[in-house]
């Protein structure tokens, strides 16, 4: 190697060296503020899942990492844990429905002690645009079709689309993807109703 070989792979590795403490030191600089953005958009979601003022604690720190195939997912997912007075009131509970039209479709799911489905939203899918996406509150209602629903007293039959005899909306053209909300929302119900220990247990290890 020459000495304008040598001068230019010196050139060229310190502007690497150089390229990536810049993207290092945005990364370091960013983080705080996305975390921060990403807390406040959970804190946000929480609090349309869950019933006012039937809670003091914060759900966004109190939960608990845990892993079923009900959830969708091989791996452990986040259970948030609405308390009063220390007593369980209620979970959100993070959800992937994993068989819609195109794909996953990432649910979080409020739940009270009792049995009844608070609230469910969606908070990202690759659905279909006009078709679909419906399930997103921004283009339709019909995600608002589980407020208030007393999973412990359903029947199996009942989660499904009317088509198939449930009780719920489907969309003109697209029928996989409330299918495979609604089976989600139901199967998380059932896992919920069946594992309330586990879900409010004090440890926050990873459990199945």
């Amino acid at each position: 190697m020459n000495k304008e070989e040598l001068k230019n792979g010196l050139i060229l590795g310190s502007g690497a060296v150089i390229a990536l403490l810049v993207i290092i030191f945005v990364f370091l600089f960013t983080k705080p503020h996305i975390d921060k953005t990403n807390q406040q958009q959970l804190s946000e979601h929480l609090a349309e899942l869950l019933t006012p003022g039937s809670y003091n604690n914060n759900p966004a720190s109190d939960s608990i990492m845990l892993s079923h195939p009900a959830l969708g997912s091989d791996r452990a997912l986040p259970v948030y844990r609405a308390m009063q007075n220390n007593k369980p009131v209620a979970a959100v509970i993070t959800a992937i429905a994993p068989d819609g039209y195109n794909g996953d479709i990432n649910l979080l799911i409020g739940i009270s002690v009792e049995g009844e489905v608070l609230a469910v939203r969606v908070t990202g899918h690759r659905e279909t645009p006009g078709l679909g996406d419906d399930i997103d509150k921004r283009k339709s209602n019909w995600i608002h079709s589980f407020n208030g629903l007393p999973a412990r007293l359903m029947q199996a039959k009942d989660w499904q689309v009317k088509k198939d005899g449930g009780q719920f909306d489907q969309f003109t053209g697209a029928t996989i993807t409330p299918r495979a909300v609604i089976q989600s929302v139901y199967k998380v119900a059932q896992w919920y109703l069946d594992n309330q220990q586990s879900v409010y247990r004090q440890s926050g290890d990873t459990a199945k």
